[in-house]
């Protein structure tokens, strides 16, 4: 079973907006961890499921990932892995038209806008579901607690807790 350590960027039904994010140059890209730049797979586009979703996966970072074939894999301690997860927020940054993401492992069931608004509710509002990105039109679906702050404009962020 795999365990992937990945951007994943939730367009709705925006093939266009999913389609430029996926073109963002430069590729291939590097991030730093520590003392690695660890390079980027190809952005992956899929439409299966209720939605667009966009996913960007660091090289040999997460664990019986396929697109890693056998190559070795990273070790990275809790700083590096936070230090990749800045720089993956920071290509976020760079994309338009999305209605939600989040950087972790395996991300993907927390960006549903429907599940959000039904399953999460209490947690967007008391501040747990720490690293989502949520487009600030949806706002009014939601009761959001205090610690939500702009991410960019057009977008708010329920930051991890800094430690």
């Amino acid at each position: 079973m795999a365990l992937c350590f990945e951007l994943v960027v939730d367009f709705g039904d925006d093939i266009e907006a999913a389609r430029a994010a996926a073109r963002v140059e430069p590729w291939p890209y590097t991030l730093p961890a520590g003392p690695y730049r660890i390079p980027l797979h190809r952005p992956m586009l899929s439409t299966e499921g209720p939605s667009v979703q966009v996913a960007i996966v660091p090289v040999a970072a997460g664990h019986g990932v396929a697109a890693d074939g056998s190559l070795p894999r990273f070790d990275l301690t809790e700083a590096e892995l936070k230090q990749l997860e800045r720089g993956l927020y920071g290509l976020l940054a760079q994309f338009e038209g999305y209605l939600t993401a989040m950087v972790g492992w395996d991300p993907e069931s927390f960006l549903d806008v429907n599940e959000l608004a039904t399953d999460w509710s209490q947690e967007l509002a008391d501040g747990t579901l720490c690293g989502l990105v949520l487009a600030d039109h949806l706002r009014s679906r939601f009761s959001l607690g205090p610690a939500w702050v702009p991410f960019r404009p057009g977008y708010l962020w329920l930051p991890y807790a800094r430690q």
